[in-house]
Formats: C-alpha cells, sequence, structure tokens
C-alpha cells in the first residue's frame, strides 16, 4: 500500500523509544518558545508521523501538551502550525490532559480546529453540546461583513450528526433562516481577488456576472453549480449550506412534515400550500423550517435544470452528475416530510428519467430516482416500470465494471425487498442473470451482499437456472473480460489482467457458430438453461488462469451454499428430485478453474446430502441414475466427494422406511453394483489410468454394503466374506501398495466392526436402519433406552465369543 520510503519513515516511527519521544518533545518545547518557524513546521509534522503511526497512544510531556494547545490559539501563529497542533492533540484523543475551549479561539478559523480537537474526545465532559453552543452564539451575532462562518459550518453539520438533541427549538430555526438566505440570496456577482498586482487597474479588478456550466451567463439564482474565476463569502456560505443540507432537513423530522406553529396555522387555513407556497407573501408566513423546505424545493429545481447544460470542463460535468443525485434525494425527503411537494416534482422527474435514459454519464442519478418513485409512486399513482427495468437490465449489462455502482444497486435491492410489489419482485428475480454480472466482475467485495439477497431471487421457477448459473458463474467473469476486449473504445475500458493473450477466446466470442452460448451467457433475462457447455468450456479454457477469473472461483461455494439454503426451504418433492439430478450431472461439468472443482464438489456433496435428508424418496425416485452413476469406476476419481456423499445416501435411505416403494429386487442391485465397485477398486493396483481409491470411499462402500445386507439377510453371508476378506488385505503386505499404514489400519478397523455387527442380523438392522423414534435425542443420552444397550450388548457378546476362541 504504501511505497518503500513511507514504509522505511513508519518503520522508524513506531520503532522510536519512550526516552528518545520525550527528548524529542524537549526540542519542539524549546522551538514552540522561541521560534515559530520552519523549524517548528519540520519538528511537529515529525511528531505527527510519530503518535499517527502507532495503534496505541503515545503519552507526550505535559509541558509540550500545553503548548501544542497555546499554540494553536495563538492569534499570529502561522495556519500550518496550528493545523499540526491540532492534528497531533486529534490522535492523542481522548486525553484528559486538554484544557481548550472555544472560547479561547480568536477566530473562526481558530476556532474549527479547536473544535475538531474537543469533538474527537468522545464527549466525555459533553464537548459536544459546549462546541454546539458556542457556534450558535456566534451564529446569533453574525453579521454579513462580520466574520467568516466557512471554516465552522462544518463543525455545525458534525454536531448535528453526533448529538442532535442537544439544540434547542429557537437554534434550529435560527440555522434554517440562516440557510433559508444562504441558499436563495447568494451573490450572482463574482468574486474579487485577492489581491491586485502592481498594474491592476479599477476596471479589470471590477467583478464579472456568475456564469453556467456551459459558459452563459447565469439568469437565476447562485447555486453550487454556477461557476467563475472568484466567489464571494455569501457564495461559499451557499455551497456549504447545500452540502449540510439533506442532514439538516432530516434533523428531528425522519418521517413527516413538522408541524406548524400556532400563530402561522390560522393564515394557511383554507389555502392549498402547494399553490400558495411559491408565492413570496405566503412563503413569508410559514415557520422557519417550512421555508427552508421551499427554498430547498427552488434549489433542487434549479440544479437539476442545470444539470441538463453541456459542461465546458470535464470537473464541471462530474459535479453535475453528483449535485444530481444530491438533489433527487433531497426531493425525496421533502416529499416524505410534505407530500404537496410531490406533484409538484412528479413531472420534473419524469422527464429527467427520458433524458438520463440518452445520457450515458449519469447512470448514478437512476438510482436515486428509482428510491424516489419507490417511495411515492403508489401515492402519485404513476408507473415506474421503465425505471426499473433501466436499473436492472441497462445498469448492469453496460457498467458492470463499475464497482461503487454495482455495489450501490445490489445494496438498493437488498434494502428496498420490503417495498417491492409482487410485480417488481417479479422483474428483479427475472434480472437475475443480470445483475450476477455485477457478482461476477466484483465477487470479493459483493459476495456477502449477494449472500443476502439470493434469498429473494430465488423461487421454484429459477432455481434450476440459477443453480447452472452459479456454477457457471466464473464462465461469466471470462466472458465479461471478452466482450470489454472487443468494445470499440478502449479508452472506457476498465483495467485486467494484460499478461493474458487469448486470440482463440476472441476468435470464438465474435464467431457466429458460437454467438449463441455467449449470448445466453450475457443474457439479462432468466431463459432457461444453457446446452453445450463442455464446448463452452473449452473455449473459455484460456481465460481459466485469468485473476479475475480465480476471484470468481472462490466466491462460488458460499454463493451455493446461501442458495441451497434458501431453496431447502421451500422446495416440493419434484423440484428436489430434478436438483439432485442436476448436482449429480454438473459435478462432472465445470470450468476447470484451478482448485475450482474440489471447492464446489465439497459442496454439492453435502447438499446433495440435504436433499435427501428432505425427500428420503429420492434414492428409489432416483435408482436408474444413481445406479449408473456408481456403476462408473470413473467417477471415484473424479469426483470422490460427490461419490462418497451418493453411496452414503445409498446405505441410509435405500429401506422401506424411507419409502414404501423400496423393493428387495432393488436392494440386491444396487448391493451388486457396489460390491463390483468395491471388489475392483480394492483388487486393481494404482496407475495412471486408475489412480489409488481414496480409503473414505473404500469404507463408505463396505458401510453401505453391509446397511443393504441387514434389510436383505440373504446378502449377510456375501458381505460377511467380503468384509473377512477386507480385514485380512488391510493386514497384509499387498495393503502397502494401495495404502497408507494409517489408511489400511481405519479399513481393517471398520471391516472388524461390522462383521460383528452382522453376526447378530436383528441387532444390524436395529443398528442400520432404526426407527423414526430413535432419533430423538433420549436414544443417545439416556443408557438404559434401546440403541446404546443394543450396541453394548452386541459387544460383550462378541468380546465373549472371541475369548472362547482357541488361542
Amino acid at each position: 500500500m504504501f511505497t518503500a520510503a513511507a514504509e522505511s519513515l513508519l518503520h522508524q516511527a513506531r520503532e522510536i523509544q519512550d526516552e528518545e519521544l520525550q527528548g524529542f518533545c524537549s526540542r519542539i518545547i524549546k522551538l514552540l518558545r522561541e521560534d515559530l518557524g520552519p523549524a517548528a513546521v519540520d519538528a511537529l509534522q515529525r511528531l505527527f508521523l510519530i503518535v499517527w503511526a502507532t495503534k496505541y497512544p503515545r503519552r507526550l510531556d505535559k509541558t509540550c501538551v500545553d503548548l501544542l494547545q497555546a499554540t494553536l490559539c495563538l492569534p499570529t501563529c502561522p495556519e500550518q502550525l496550528q493545523v499540526l497542533c491540532a492534528a497531533i492533540l486529534r490522535e492523542m484523543s481522548p486525553s484528559d490532559s486538554l484544557t481548550l475551549s472555544c472560547d479561547r479561539a480568536p477566530n473562526t478559523r481558530q476556532m474549527s480546529l479547536v473544535a475538531s480537537v474537543l469533538l474527537a474526545q468522545g464527549d466525555r465532559r459533553q464537548e459536544v453540546r459546549s462546541v454546539g453552543q458556542r457556534i450558535f452564539t456566534v451564529l446569533e451575532s453574525w453579521q454579513p461583513e462580520g466574520p467568516s462562518l466557512r471554516h465552522l459550518l462544518p463543525v455545525l453539520s458534525k454536531v448535528v450528526g453526533l448529538a442532535p438533541g442537544t439544540l434547542q427549538e429557537d437554534q434550529t430555526d435560527l440555522l434554517s433562516k440562516r440557510l433559508v438566505d444562504w441558499l436563495r440570496h447568494a451573490s450572482v456577482q463574482q468574486g474579487l481577488p485577492h489581491s491586485g498586482g502592481f498594474f491592476s487597474t479599477p476596471r479589470a479588478r471590477q467583478p464579472g456576472p456568475i456564469t453556467e456550466v456551459d459558459g452563459a451567463v447565469a439568469s437565476d439564482f447562485f447555486t453550487v453549480l454556477s461557476t467563475g474565476q472568484h466567489f464571494t463569502e455569501d457564495q461559499w456560505l451557499n455551497v456549504q449550506a447545500f452540502s449540510m443540507l439533506r442532514a439538516w432537513l432530516l434533523h428531528k423530522s425522519p418521517e413527516g412534515p413538522s408541524t406548524l406553529d400556532t400563530d402561522d396555522k390560522s393564515e394557511l387555513e383554507g389555502s392549498t400550500l402547494s399553490v400558495l407556497s411559491a408565492a413570496s407573501t405566503a412563503t413569508r408566513l410559514l415557520p422557519p423550517r417550512e421555508r427552508l423546505r421551499e427554498a430547498a424545493f427552488e434549489y433542487c429545481q434549479r440544479l437539476i435544470e442545470q444539470s441538463n447544460r453541456r459542461a465546458l470542463r470535464k470537473g464541471d460535468a462530474d459535479l453535475q452528475k453528483a449535485c444530481l443525485v444530491e438533489a433527487i434525494l433531497i426531493l425525496d425527503v421533502l416529499c416524505r416530510q410534505d407530500p404537496s411537494f410531490l406533484y409538484r416534482t412528479l413531472s420534473c422527474l419524469k422527464a429527467l428519467h427520458t433524458r438520463l435514459g440518452t445520457d450515458p454519464g449519469s447512470e448514478r442519478a437512476v438510482l436515486p430516482l428509482a428510491q424516489f418513485f419507490l417511495n411515492h409512486g403508489e401515492a402519485a399513482a404513476v408507473g415506474s416500470e421503465a425505471i426499473y427495468q433501466h436499473l436492472l437490465t441497462r445498469l448492469p449489462s453496460e457498467h458492470f465494471h463499475n464497482p461503487m455502482l454495482a455495489f450501490e444497486v445490489i445494496r438498493f435491492c437488498r434494502d428496498n425487498l420490503p417495498l417491492f410489489d409482487l410485480h417488481l419482485l417479479g422483474i428483479l428475480k427475472s434480472s437475475f442473470p443480470n445483475l450476477f454480472k455485477f457478482l461476477a466482475w466484483n465477487s470479493p467485495p459483493l459476495t456477502s451482499e449477494f449472500v443476502g439477497l439470493l434469498p429473494a431471487l430465488v423461487d421454484a421457477g429459477t432455481a434450476v437456472e440459477m443453480l447452472h448459473t452459479l456454477l457457471d458463474l466464473p464462465c461469466l467473469t471470462a466472458a465479461l473480460h471478452l466482450q470489454l476486449r472487443s468494445s470499440s473504445s478502449p479508452s472506457e475500458r476498465p483495467l485486467w489482467d494484460a499478461s493474458l493473450r487469448t486470440p482463440s477466446c476472441l476468435e470464438a466470442f465474435r464467431d457466429p457458430q458460437c454467438q449463441g452460448l455467449f449470448q445466453h451467457l450475457l443474457r439479462t433475462k432468466a431463459s432457461g438453461s444453457a446446452q453445450r457447455l463442455t464446448l463452452l468450456h473449452q473455449l473459455l479454457q484460456p481465460m481459466a488462469s485469468c485473476a479475475r477469473v480465480a476471484q470468481c472461483a472462490e466466491a462460488v461455494p458460499a454463493l451455493l451454499q446461501a442458495f441451497f439454503s434458501a431453496v431447502i426451504q421451500f422446495a416440493d418433492r419434484a423440484l428436489t428430485t430434478q436438483l439432485a439430478l442436476l448436482l449429480l450431472e454438473r459435478s462432472d461439468s465445470l470450468y476447470q478453474v484451478p482448485q475450482y472443482e474440489a471447492r464446489v464438489h465439497r459442496v454439492l456433496s453435502s447438499q446433495f446430502l440435504a436433499l435427501c435428508q428432505r425427500n428420503p424418496s429420492l434414492v428409489v425416485e432416483l435408482a436408474r441414475e444413481l445406479l449408473e452413476f456408481v456403476g462408473s469406476v470413473s467417477n471415484i476419481h473424479s469426483r470422490a466427494g460427490v461419490f462418497t456423499s451418493v453411496v452414503w445416501a445409498i446405505g441410509e435411505y435405500l429401506s422401506v422406511t424411507c419409502d414404501r416403494r423400496c423393493t428387495v429386487e432393488q436392494i440386491n442391485k444396487f448391493f451388486e453394483a457396489l460390491e463390483a465397485l468395491l471388489f475392483e477398486v480394492t483388487q486393481s493396483r494404482p496407475s495412471a489410468d486408475q489412480p489409488r481409491c481414496p480409503p473414505q470411499v473404500v469404507t463408505v462402500l463396505m458401510t453401505t454394503l453391509t446397511k443393504l445386507a441387514s434389510r436383505s439377510q440373504d446378502l449377510i453371508p456375501r458381505v460377511s466374506l467380503f468384509l473377512s476378506k477386507m480385514r485380512t488385505l488391510a493386514q497384509g503386505p499387498a495393503s502397502s501398495s494401495t495404502h497408507s499404514e494409517e489408511d489400511a489400519e481405519a479399513i481393517r478397523i471398520r471391516a472388524t466392526e461390522l462383521l460383528n455387527l452382522l453376526k447378530m442380523p436383528s441387532v444390524a438392522q436395529f443398528v442400520f436402519t432404526p426407527s423414526a423414534e430413535v432419533c430423538h435425542p433420549r436414544y443417545h443420552r439416556d443408557t438404559n433406552t434401546s440403541l446404546p444397550l443394543a450396541l453394548r450388548m452386541v459387544s460383550r457378546l462378541v468380546e465373549k465369543e472371541s475369548s472362547l476362541l482357541p488361542g
């Protein structure tokens, strides 16, 4: 994050011991007493670095702290020294040795620095209240030709945010009146330059009129979007008033309009406020807070008009976009507090949305506009579907590479879910492939947001397609890379890994024969599942090493967990069966990103068991597909985790207890398939084509065969003989070539345990196929209940039998 030189300086600052620091403070004390010049500035900069670089508070000499406070309040002290003193004192906060007070500050600039130190104390001695009271004292006696308030308004805004309850009614009215004056009555003439040159003439110093961003002379009142070479004091206050306007409007009025003063109610009875408030006579009758709302409304209307002008400078164009967003947010607050503003605002915002549809640089304004219509569309009885379509269709497709916009869109969807009606929720759900573009390109910061949003996006109609989309999310990232590389405006492309050279991928992306695959991958609406996934993965394989693709692949397991947690709440039998089949199918059809397959298999294996637990008859219903799955040895090596879960589910749920359609014939078919499979993987030696079988698979296969035999007791002799051979094989020298000593011991122990249980078939059936009551915790906690008793009985009988054998 820092350069090597900066890291070196930070390291030196952190390594300074207390003795060295005290010596340095002594030098600073001498400098502050004798010479407030460049040497003092350099010393204070070093001291600030020392106190800032350490995460624990540094203790400074009390004399040094007192001198820092005194220097901060000196009227003749250079500004740079005062800023450094304030910064050091803030870094030491909270501190018991501070004696600062805003009353000691000789001017408003120094008062703002003192206030910043006091607010950093954490209000342990009601510093916030004292700062606020002092600023309002200055505000009450302020005159336009008096001291500047530019330095105090940001502090006042901070006070309002920290402790809004400390302000009294007369203080809020006072500030509201001041804000109205600054917003509506700032000068429309440019200010004078701070100092004139020797050759300057009175004519040259005459201020000209304020202009608009397009260079035209301003024809209306001054706003933050007005331009000029120099600005007057009231123009700066206008800008600061606008910056704190929304927070102040919400102060004490977060939900609705404040009640009018009793003396003013009679003046307004029988009038329509939405009509009369525009007239100056009616405006003067309003209380200060209502006058401020009216001024804020007119100011925002003017900003929206100014944002339509073509700016001559890029900085002004960026400011236009930011002010447009803030203006819409303020109008939203006004309409929530006073519905009479709503009908005066709607026509303006409808026209604004039409303009935003053709303005490529105003995408950030779509979000507050959508929020406005979401809050007020029903009350105004206006349709706003076009805005939501713009938000959920065009923004993700065209601006997926904008991380701030991506975060704001997803937060908008999450925060407003309670406000979405069924129609809007349907638009949101059908747009999930488009929203996933944000996730595919910005996966690290957006993963947690999508985990929270997924339950609202998925339903029975989109579950299957969404699972496909999640599994192919790294492919979507790769496709978005190719889409950007194929764009015709290189200057607008975001950064990517320039080390990648993928001409074959670009050719495939532009190939008409492959466009159907990529168009489906980059679709904006839910439209079913794709085919020819293997071809798609092959085309995109050169992109698998891209850093952004790897980041996206790391996020998929958490998203899959969130997806299944949501689906399991509403999935019926048909959907559960469909998802289980899809898990088996897609576990062998994944994009080959390093370590991606292993991570996804871990999730799929656990979720397959969860689906079986929700629908125990799943194994019987999918008997043909599962037989085909476990009949292939290659599945053990390519997807061992999923294979193990499938085999375990067969042993757990293939019984009459779980599904009365289960027959002895089905049990025998599965037994024979698994027996042949186990024989093949244990008798063959590992090779390049057939690697070693994991010991977990061997033990699960043995356990499942034993479970099936306990339900079809004609199979017990066969499985007992097989288990005996497995125990002998695990003890023999041949096992060392296939398994480690620990793995072979685990196989031997499992085979012995299963053999002992099969010596008493009725107990084995009870243990391997327990009734529903056995799942109750008391069967595992109470030593007198049947299951622990049965296990103890089997153990004792087996031990007794083994002790009678000749030794």
